[in-house]
């Protein structure tokens, strides 16, 4: 009966165990524990790579022994990359050490840079020995015949390693979705970019160009046409889904403002840099060091105070501002030293906006403030100034010799001031109710549900030119200072189309915590002690006490 017993037990824990697998085999589930859920993809990504239609090949350099703080970007990239591969069974990963194999490792390093992969020198004495390691914080993505490369680091000559690794991995499924969507997404919005009206050449605008052109198919649009042909001209730019001015300097006509009005009219979006006072830096680089700043009217104040803001003929200057590099002192003793330049704000986000959350600082030159008005569209302020600001009239004069004169602080008590807005809603024509300067076909007076952000600082956009070549926007050469003016138009391109999703990816929120390297050193011996020496005292006391007691109990 027992041995019955005993054979019926074993067959029911056998037939359990089958039940039990057999389940699990065909039921899986993750469950991500941590607090920000940094190792769950957004909706967004998944929709990048749901309809795979073949291989999608990633290999990525960053393999092999490296310094901990890699270690920590090498094991996220590997989470962040075994989410995407459970996410779709045509994700493959190949993880490649380019430097482990001494008689292919130059070959390998000449071979990825030559592709456009910067190595990362890191220089380390944190042991009193200097060493270096040469590290690829690269992958490359294909696709088809597509292959892209995807940077893993983001680097910054301004941040110490640890935050721009902490950056790095706040940044890592953006940069995998992003390069994704590069690959499997046709371009399918069209951005038409303004000429004729004294915009920026594209050279100044170039570094901006070469960021969209991945994403949406861009095209110049000159609105000269609109004197001769303005139905025409209307109907070829309705056929854009955004337009962009970019720092307009010539006044648009009354032809031309009612193509725009009916453009927008038609759901058509817009992106304006435009400003109300001319000035700008080149005006300053002459011997006296001054130059006059005056009004600008390229008669579009109607035009914006009618869809609900005004930008004042006025500058902003604020305390919380970029520097600017001047020669200080006489002859051989000059130097080029950064002084404080009231003039270029450092613009704050709006950190509940998908547009502008975890953003860095953007930089104005010039700009001038934006007034909200009252009506029926939806207002949102993006960026503003600090609250140490104060407003400067025009016409008046600027000279550099005045930067080095301590500013007085109780001046500057105005508040922020709003220096970009988004406006979304239906808009009412700025020709409702007005007589028309050309008969339009099918006038609209209300628009159907469309976005415009308005810029008060065409220099936003503006890259820096070195010897006829555009650099990085953003990037200060003299200061060698990044601010986050590209990715605040990129995201702003990818709102007013309605690109919402790598917006939200790209402001994921993640807290990377670091051991305080000073700390470590400082106190090296006593973490010592408290990791090798405290267990194994613990342990020989726990022993001797043992012993003790049971040789006391046997002993009585």
């Amino acid at each position: 009966m027992k041995k019955n017993k005993s054979i019926l037990y074993i067959v029911v824990i056998i037939v359990g165990l089958v039940i039990v697998n057999t389940i699990s085999s065909s039921v899986y589930q993750r469950f991500d524990l941590t607090k920000d859920h940094r190792y769950t993809l957004s909706d967004a990504s998944k929709s990048l790579i749901s309809d795979l239609d073949s291989p999608l090949i990633i290999d990525v350099f960053l393999e092999g022994d490296f310094p901990s703080e890699f270690r920590l970007l090498q094991t996220e990239v590997k989470q962040i990359v075994d989410e995407f591969q459970l996410a779709s069974n045509q994700i493959f990963v190949n993880y490649i050490d380019p430097v482990e194999d001494e008689t292919t490792r130059q070959q390998y390093i000449e071979q990825l840079t030559n592709a456009g992969l910067e190595p990362y020198i890191n220089t380390d004495n944190s042991t009193g020995k200097v060493t270096q390691d040469i590290i690829f914080p690269w992958a490359f993505a294909s696709y088809k015949d597509q292959t892209l490369k995807i940077p893993l680091l983001k680097k910054s000559i301004t941040q110490g390693l640890q935050e721009q690794i902490n950056n790095s991995v706040q940044a890592l499924e953006y940069a995998f979705a992003d390069g994704f969507s590069k690959l499997v997404n046709a371009k399918a919005k069209k951005i038409a970019i303004l000429k004729g009206n004294g915009e920026l050449d594209d050279l100044y605008i170039a570094d901006f160009l070469k960021t969209v052109k991945p994403y949406y198919n861009l095209a110049q649009f000159t609105l000269d046409s609109v004197a001769t042909n303005p139905q025409g001209t209307l109907d070829n730019l309705t056929y854009y889904d955004l337009i962009i001015a970019a720092k307009p300097s010539v006044p648009f006509t009354e032809n031309e403002k009612l193509v725009l009005d009916q453009y927008t009219m038609n759901g058509g979006k817009s992106l304006w840099l435009t400003e109300s006072v001319v000035m700008d830096k080149d005006s300053l680089l002459n011997d006296a060091g001054t130059g006059v700043s005056i009004m600008r009217d390229l008669h579009l104040n109607d035009f914006f105070f009618k869809y609900g803001v005004r930008i004042n003929p006025t500058l902003v200057k604020d305390l919380y501002s970029a520097p600017i590099m001047l020669s200080i002192g006489e002859g051989s003793q000059a130097q080029m030293q950064p002084i404080q330049w009231q003039y270029s704000p450092l613009a704050a986000s709006n950190p509940n906006h998908s547009i502008t959350k975890n953003l860095n600082l953007v930089k104005f030159d010039f700009a001038s403030p934006i007034d909200t008005l009252k009506n029926g569209i939806k207002k949102s302020i993006l960026l503003q100034s600090s609250p140490k600001s104060k407003l400067e009239g025009a016409p008046t004069t600027i000279s550099l010799a005045n930067v080095t004169n301590s500013p007085n602080e109780e001046s500057y008590s105005l508040g922020p001031q709003n220096l970009a807005v988004l406006l979304e809603g239906e808009f009412s024509s700025v020709y409702d109710q007005r007589v028309l300067p050309f008969k339009v076909k099918n006038f609209k007076s209300k628009s159907t549900a469309t976005k415009m952000v308005v810029i008060s600082d065409g220099d936003l956009i503006k890259n820096e030119v070195i010897r006829n070549r555009p650099q990085e926007l953003g990037f200060d050469q003299l200061t060698g200072k990044s601010f986050g003016n590209k990715e605040f138009l990129l995201n702003s391109v990818n709102y007013l189309l309605d690109d919402s999703g790598l917006i939200n990816i790209r402001s994921k929120e993640i807290n990377v915590a670091f051991l305080d390297a000073e700390k470590i050193k400082d106190n090296k011996s006593t973490w010592q002690f408290i990791n090798i020496a405290l267990p194994l005292i613990l342990l020989g006391l726990f022993g001797f006490v043992f012993n003790y007691l049971r040789k006391r109990k046997y002993a009585a």
